[in-house]
């Protein structure tokens, strides 16, 4: 029975949480989940990869059990982020790994390939974009227009993302059973949305997603340059990165397998052993 460790480790005095299992010689599977998740969102695949695999799974710093200073004593950013996983990483001795990116941690994971390119062996893209060609217009007019403007109603127009109806929506739109969605996974996010000052760190982190799209081109040339073998596998239905994002990998990955599932933006939650087969299929080809 794989036994999953549960971590915490100081960078620059802030703690890190993080789910660990597998050999500590295996190669190493790092997974970055998004908003408003955690590493709980890796609960069931990291003993499901464990067998041949060292996966880290951190919470980045203000969400799951990692710290959450407030926003006037940390500055959110996507740059910041990914600086404090790229810490995080030196600090548990991984300098080589495939990672499996999930929404916020596709931009977090695109930094750290390009502060260190020889670092990602392989790249596992769920529903993680890094293309114009994946964002659903109507979900994110909000995002880019406080991105640009900066103003208080620009950034109060984006508080209902923080609603649990909006989280709810998140786990259960496009998924064709939306009865086979565990609600505790939700209950889990709302419950540390709802900790004082979150509201802030959020929304400075929505404001701050417009400074991803300008990274793209640095990491298209990356995937070409580097022919790191891509899986983009991506529930279809999602309604926050069209499964157009999946399909643009093909443009600059020499090396790639696109696979659409009847699923959503949570794909984990409704067809992990769909999840499970293909990456461990990939895995072993790569």
């Amino acid at each position: 029975m794989v036994v999953t460790h549960h971590r915490t480790v100081t960078v620059d005095g802030l703690d890190v949480f993080y789910r660990e299992a597998g050999p500590a010689d295996a190669p190493v599977l790092l997974l970055l989940h998004g908003y408003p998740s955690s590493s709980h969102m890796f609960r069931h695949l990291i003993p499901s990869l464990a067998d041949r695999f060292r996966v880290v799974a951190p919470d980045h710093i203000g969400f799951g059990r990692s710290s959450a200073p407030t926003a006037d004593e940390f500055t959110y950013t996507f740059d910041a982020l990914a600086q404090t996983t790229r810490r995080f990483l030196e600090l548990i001795g991984v300098h080589r790994y495939t990672m499996y990116v999930h929404d916020y941690g596709a931009p977090i994971g695109w930094r750290l390939a390009l502060a260190d390119p020889h670092a990602v062996v392989g790249v596992i893209s769920q529903n993680g974009n890094a293309y114009e060609d994946g964002f659903v217009p109507e979900f994110w007019a909000p995002s880019w227009a406080d991105g640009l403007e900066r103003s208080p109603v620009t950034r109060d127009a984006l508080r209902p993302a923080l609603s649990r109806a909006v989280v709810e929506w998140q786990y259960t739109h496009g998924v064709p059973d939306p009865s086979t969605i565990d609600p505790d996974a939700w209950e889990h996010d709302i419950a540390l949305l709802s900790r004082p000052g979150q509201d802030d760190i959020q929304l400075d982190l929505f404001r701050d997603y417009i400074t991803n799209r300008a990274l793209y081109p640095a990491v298209h040339e990356w995937l070409r340059s580097s022919g790191v073998p891509v899986l983009a596998i991506w529930g279809r239905n999602d309604e926050i990165f069209d499964a157009a994002g999946a399909v643009a990998f093909a443009k600059d990955a020499g090396d790639v397998r696109v696979e659409l599932v009847d699923g959503s933006h949570f794909l984990l939650e409704s067809h992990l052993d769909r999840v499970v087969s293909s990456v461990r299929n990939w895995l072993g080809a790569a």
